[in-house]
């Protein structure tokens, strides 16, 4: 599987898109492969300041539960509210849908999480 080049990712398989002065945040279609049919995707807190690696959402399947990970310090500014109907939209195309948009409190901190080709080299 080849990985889209334009985005960073994180060793708990979350990926992060500049757009604008926000970035998106969503799961790898590795994990949402691990994971199976989503059912529930939420728990987000527009307005909460999180650390890196603190937890920023959950998902749940019919396998298992997942907590996603703020992959900088920032601010949760929004929720993809098309996930409260739709959680399977990650499973049929991880890459294009955003769970979360975080304001990093420090943009430069999103230059030091993997690129494609470390992500890639985790499995």
């Amino acid at each position: 599987m080849s990985l889209p080049t334009d985005r960073k990712y994180t060793s708990s398989h979350e990926w992060v898109k500049a757009d604008g002065d926000v970035f998106l945040v969503g799961i790898t279609d590795n994990a949402q492969d691990q994971l199976g049919d989503l059912v529930f995707v939420g728990d987000v807190t527009p307005g909460a300041s999180l650390k890196a690696g603190d937890t920023a959402a959950v998902v749940e399947s019919v396998k298992a539960a997942s907590d996603i990970y703020a992959p900088v310090d920032g601010e949760i500014v929004e929720f993809n509210e098309a996930l409260d109907a739709q959680p399977d939209l990650i499973n049929q195309a991880a890459f294009d849908t955003w769970i979360f948009k975080i304001r990093p409190s420090n943009p430069a901190d999103v230059d030091g999480l993997l690129d494609a080709d470390g992500y890639a080299a985790l499995d």
